[in-house]
């Protein structure tokens, strides 16, 4: 773990963080769990949760930014995907406005958003 790093991260898992995790369980069951003191980010290292942000206006480690911006794309076709399945408790369209914000965040994340 980099002691002297100054850089914001994102976990490894951006897109299914263990803090969005916790805040569904909250509001879901009213159960709320510790978060971790230190996470795996997107560039390899182990920093403390307090260094990490899913915020793309925060994040400042490049490989970081470069890892969440993948992740996001990524899952913004798995949610599509899973909108054109047949019997899918998600919509096409619901699927679609779910996905264009994934990609929306991923161009955050590039650092080329308007």
């Amino acid at each position: 773990m980099g002691e002297d790093d100054p850089h914001i991260h994102v976990e490894v898992k951006v897109v299914r963080g263990e803090a969005a995790v916790r805040n569904m369980l909250a509001a879901t069951f009213g159960l709320a769990g510790d978060l971790p003191s230190v996470v795996a980010t997107g560039c390899g290292l182990r920093v403390p949760y307090a260094m990490t942000s899913p915020r793309p206006d925060h994040v400042t480690c490049l490989p970081c930014r470069e890892h969440a911006r993948s992740e996001h794309l990524r899952f913004a076709d798995e949610i599509e995907r899973l909108g054109r399945l047949p019997g899918s408790s998600v919509t096409p369209s619901e699927a679609q406005q779910a996905a264009a914000r994934h990609r929306a965040l991923a161009e955050g994340f590039s650092g080329r958003e308007g």
